[in-house]
């Protein structure tokens, strides 16, 4: 009996040593075979010097039935390469001796952290693979320009205390608050880019102005610091931009997109033109006691609403688009205008007149009242709706003339990552709007005439 324990000890102690030597005991061939890839180029969106990219993955795979190992892997600029590759959990920029599986596959993550003053404005690169059946490359590709850096620190309150003139030569990049000065005043002009940090935004204190000077095709564009295109409907990237009582903006051809609140005002005097604001946690435009006049504005993707008005104020809303199609968090109410006379300033309820007047416009979204509205006993809160397209349900308490209610527009397409609410041929608002107020804002947002038979809405 003795015996035969000690014979099963043995053999079992035999078949455990080799299965041990056959996992430890790997034989990898060479490559017979050209590797295959995800992807032969991976396009890494624009960067700005000194700014790390978003990280882009490309995919190795052995289509051979022998686990193999892989001679090289290399950049093509070796270590003075702009890029930098993670290969098989190891970063650098050469590699030797990658061993993959049989019908296996290895990941290769790739991103490129630029020098101050990159001497190229393409960054054109390679991932090199040599094995015995032949060399094959990855192409690795993006755009490098060349950047302003404002950052907020506990020594830098990060102030604009001068009047100020930015240009679309660098972009303009935010870390943290950046305010500008009371009295002072920013003008930015046509194709500038200005990126916000997590968290950072743009102050524009007492009595300052700011004045944007974007054009058709070289708008200013507002937006979070995550280049990837995934982030431009993505909401909360940045804060927004903030004025204070007695502040003036005068915005044309702008992109504001991708943070909490859009466009904050307090009693601020505001024309804005031509512009497309979407994708706000809260609010697009937030405006308290502000006297506002916007033409061709074009909204969408909010969750509060794409207007929130408060404490009064006066509002003149001409020849605009303002949808909600929001669907981050159905919570969120995603009007197309909420306005009260109320304002809850800290602990002190404030009440103000207020006048809103919308025209030639079209208003709608998903939820079943896109304007709501919450007057207060006592103060002013005159409304007019003029040959507009609305969508408001059974609570609504407005009036309107001339106006189409409850009927799809029929965008070309709402959904942001499109942004094109122009209209199908077969749209109800279709030459509905206006004249007389079409001959005040004659140009749609694409500048073609809307004189002859306007159509509601910022596009013609």
């Amino acid at each position: 009996m003795n015996k035969i324990k000690i014979l099963f000890a043995f053999s079992f102690w035999m078949l455990l040593t080799a299965v041990s030597c056959n996992r430890d005991d790997i034989s990898f061939d060479s490559p017979s075979q050209l590797l295959r890839f995800s992807a032969d180029t991976v396009f890494l969106d624009t960067v700005y010097n000194q700014v790390r990219s978003e990280t882009y993955a490309v995919k190795i795979y052995n289509d051979e039935d022998n686990d193999v190992m892989i001679p090289r892997i290399a950049l093509q600029n070796g270590s003075s390469s702009l890029y930098r590759i993670n290969v098989d959990g190891k970063a650098g920029t050469d590699f030797t001796n990658i061993p993959l599986r049989k019908k296996d596959s290895l990941y290769i993550f790739v991103e490129i952290a630029p020098v101050a003053n990159a001497p190229e404005a393409i960054a054109e690169e390679r991932i090199q693979f040599q094995t015995p059946a032949g060399s094959q490359h990855v192409t690795l590709f993006s755009v490098v320009q060349d950047a302003e850096f404002f950052i907020q620190t506990d020594t830098n309150p990060n102030i604009l205390s001068n009047n100020t003139n930015w240009t679309n030569e660098k972009a303009k990049i935010i870390f943290g608050d950046l305010t500008l000065e009371e009295g002072k005043t920013l003008d930015i002009q046509k194709g500038t880019k200005i990126y916000f940090h997590k968290n950072s935004g743009l102050k524009i204190s007492k009595n300052a102005k700011l004045n944007v000077f974007g054009e058709l095709n070289q708008e200013v564009i507002f937006r979070g610091d995550r280049n990837d295109p995934r982030y431009d409907t993505i909401p909360k990237n940045w804060n927004g931009i903030k004025f204070d009582a007695g502040s003036t903006l005068a915005m044309n051809y702008a992109k504001v997109f991708g943070g909490t609140r859009g466009l904050e005002m307090t009693e601020t005097q505001a024309v804005i033109s031509n512009t497309i604001i979407h994708t706000f946690q809260e609010y697009g435009i937030f405006a308290v006691k502000s006297n506002i006049n916007a033409s061709n504005l074009v909204m969408n993707n909010c969750g509060e609403a794409a207007v929130g008005i408060f404490k009064g104020g006066n509002y003149n809303i001409t020849h605009s688009t303002l949808a909600n199609y929001w669907d981050f968090n159905s919570a969120l109410p995603a009007l197309g205008i909420y306005a009260t006379n109320e304002y809850q300033n800290g602990t002190v309820l404030e009440n103000g007149p207020l006048s809103l007047k919308v025209n030639n416009s079209i208003i709608y979204g998903s939820a079943e009242n896109m304007v709501e509205l919450k007057p207060t006993s006592g103060q002013t809160f005159s409304t007019e709706f003029n040959y507009s397209l609305l969508k408001y349900g059974t609570k609504a308490t407005y009036a309107t003339t001339n106006s189409i209610t409850n009927k799809d527009p029929k965008f070309v397409n709402y959904f942001t990552q499109k942004m094109n609410l122009r209209l199908n041929e077969d749209s109800p608002a279709k030459g509905k709007g206006s004249p007389a107020v079409a001959a005040t804002v004659p140009l749609d947002i694409v500048k073609i005439s809307r004189t002859a038979s306007p159509t509601m809405g910022a596009y013609q």
